[in-house]
């Protein structure tokens, strides 16, 4: 039977992965609703920094304290071990392939929000004073 620990830190590693998805892809959302852009920000900027700068990101260290606390070792065999921590945690993992995801993010969010921001200041531009939703205004 599973401690309450072990069920934590699998809860841990399930935000992990949502977070990570979320940074890399996240400003996708923002494109339809530009307002998840003030949370998906700075989420991408902090996900580049970890990579960047090669810090460790709190919550595997929290992940790995829940696993020992609940009497396992970290990281043990299991589906999720198996299948999902090698995306967050690769076995070849060096500083240039960090350095590269980071550079990805930033890429991938960079030209994402170009497309926001432009659609943004065009919607500002043709449609100042309408009352219609932006991208639902009648076209002419």
């Amino acid at each position: 039977m599973k401690t309450s620990a072990h069920v934590l830190a699998m809860a841990v590693v399930l935000v992990h992965m949502a977070f990570v998805a979320f940074a890399v892809a996240g400003g996708l959302l923002a494109l339809r609703r530009p307002r998840v852009a003030w949370v998906h920000l700075p989420a991408a900027a902090w996900a580049a920094a970890i990579a960047l700068v090669g810090w460790i990101c709190p919550l595997t260290p929290f992940e790995n304290w829940l696993r020992v606390q609940g009497g396992d070792a970290p990281y043990t065999t299991g589906f999720l071990e198996h299948y999902l921590l090698p995306i967050l945690y690769p076995v070849g993992l060096t500083r240039t392939v960090q350095i590269a995801t980071g550079g990805f993010v930033i890429a991938v969010n960079g030209l994402v929000y170009w497309r926001v921001f432009r659609r943004a200041a065009r919607s500002r531009a043709s449609g100042a004073g309408s009352s219609a939703p932006a991208g639902r205004r009648a076209r002419s």
